[in-house]
């Protein structure tokens, strides 16, 4: 379940004379006997199993028959202490949700940055579009002058159209005015 156990455990040997000269040594009892209690507690179905009874860990090796081939005899296998180490479970779920808040943010600011270059486009669209605008109001006054000079407008329709600009600017003028102007009485200042 995750979870890491450090076990302490103590073997009792006898050295057996007719083994000693060409049997496996004491390397190879600490070997063999760290690899059967990692298998054991591995298999364990919960940690707390393995908290509850340690003895279980020490009696399941022993019965393995650790010791065939060496020059030593197990007498007994005394698990010393069991500690709970680290949650490795939790640990790799806090691991990959900080990932995932590194790459979530990466991410946002990805988003963030194309926003800001996207409004400075937009803004440079707007002035382009501003620019054309002026350019084509540039144009207006010589256009008039060239369609009075060939007879394609007449003086009359020149004072109509000038009238109409005037009438417009009156109205746009008028919506503009501020609310509190509108709110005084006629004849107050």
């Amino acid at each position: 379940d995750g979870i890491e156990l450090k076990v302490k455990a103590r073997v009792t040997v006898r050295a057996n004379i007719d083994r000693l000269v060409g049997g496996a040594g004491e390397a190879t009892i600490i070997a063999r006997v760290g690899e059967g209690i990692v298998t054991n507690v591995g298999s364990s179905a919960d940690h707390s199993k393995v908290l509850e009874n340690p003895d279980f860990i020490s009696k399941t090796v022993l019965d393995k028959g650790l010791d065939a081939g060496t020059a030593f005899e197990i007498l007994s296998i005394d698990i010393a202490d069991v500690d709970v180490g680290r949650n490795i479970g939790a640990a790799l779920m806090t691991d990959q949700a900080e990932a995932d808040k590194r790459i979530a943010q990466a991410r946002a600011e990805e988003r963030r940055a194309m926003a800001v270059a996207k409004e400075q486009e937009m803004k440079a669209y707007t002035q382009e579009m501003q620019a054309k605008v002026v350019e084509a109001q540039a144009k207006v006054p010589t256009a008039m002058a060239e369609a009075l000079a060939n007879g394609r407008l007449g003086v009359m329709d020149y004072y109509r159209l000038n009238n109409i600009q005037a009438d417009t600017q009156m109205r746009k003028t008028i919506a503009e005015v501020s609310p509190e102007v509108e709110d005084k009485p006629v004849g107050t200042k």
